[in-house]
């Protein structure tokens, strides 16, 4: 009983660890799966950072929510010749993220603070301790605007600095586009495949995404979403690719296919 999918795209890197769950499914469905991000991120100049007017050694404070956003923010000090002060506190939102910052910086708990959860309003709890601080926030250019909010809220004063920007990640013209299904997992990737492929028709290619802004923007575009995640049967996208693979493999069985 064979699949109508037979060839998938995920739009992000390919996993480091052979245990990915994506390996799993291509090998339990006979499936082909593709990893190709549709965006990439790249930084901003030290030119371009200073049309901004913002002094990083004005701010006591600095608030990762990424790895992304940490190495961003220090390539661009060492670009600019910025010194960071040992005196800097750091607030991030995991204590991955946190531990990542050794990377660039001598780790001392007293001064790298992060949320026991993961969770923003936790982190948020923990910068309202420290209000006196003045916070610098490096974000990309496409971003959510969730943090601020709930720093506005506690009348926390902060610089929301943009260290890098999301583009989108071209196919070359000869490069085959031969899926049966696409997976996405940002509105920019939406935005990405429209603009690499302007004549793009989904007929019988399956769309899946995870999260609901991404689920809008497929919509927005004017396109059939088939696969969501996160839902309450299927928290990742890989649950819910593979919860679609069995039905699709169920109903081919029961019409005989």
């Amino acid at each position: 009983m064979a699949l109508n999918i037979k060839k998938l795209l995920v739009s992000q890197p390919k996993p480091t660890s052979e245990k990915s769950p994506y390996f799993d499914i291509a090998e339990k469905f006979g499936v082909e799966i593709d990893f190709r991000p549709f965006i990439k991120v790249e930084p901003l100049s030290g030119k371009e950072f200073r049309q901004q007017r913002i002094s990083i050694l004005d701010h006591s404070a600095i608030i990762f929510t990424a790895r992304t956003a940490i190495d961003h923010f220090f390539h661009l000090c060492e670009e600019l010749r910025v010194t960071i002060p040992e005196t800097m506190k750091y607030f991030c939102m995991t204590e991955a993220i946190a531990v990542y910052l050794q990377k660039y910086t001598v780790y001392r708990k007293r001064k790298i603070f992060f949320a026991q959860n993961g969770k923003l309003d936790e982190l948020v709890t923990i910068i309202g301790k420290h209000a006196k601080e003045n916070y610098l926030v490096p974000v990309s250019d496409v971003h959510k605007d969730d943090l601020f909010v709930l720093l506005d809220a506690k009348k926390i004063v902060y610089t929301k600095a943009i260290m890098f920007r999301t583009v989108s990640n071209d196919f070359s013209k000869d490069e085959k586009f031969d899926y049966d299904m696409l997976l996405f997992f940002s509105p920019s990737g939406i935005t990405s495949l429209l603009k690499n492929f302007p004549d793009f028709k989904q007929e019988n290619i399956k769309i899946g995404c995870f999260g609901p802004t991404t689920a809008k923007a497929v919509k927005d575009a004017g396109l059939r979403l088939d696969v969501e995640a996160p839902t309450l049967e299927a928290p990742s996208m890989t649950a819910a690719l593979e919860l679609y693979l069995k039905k699709e493999l169920a109903n081919g069985k029961k019409n005989g296919k």
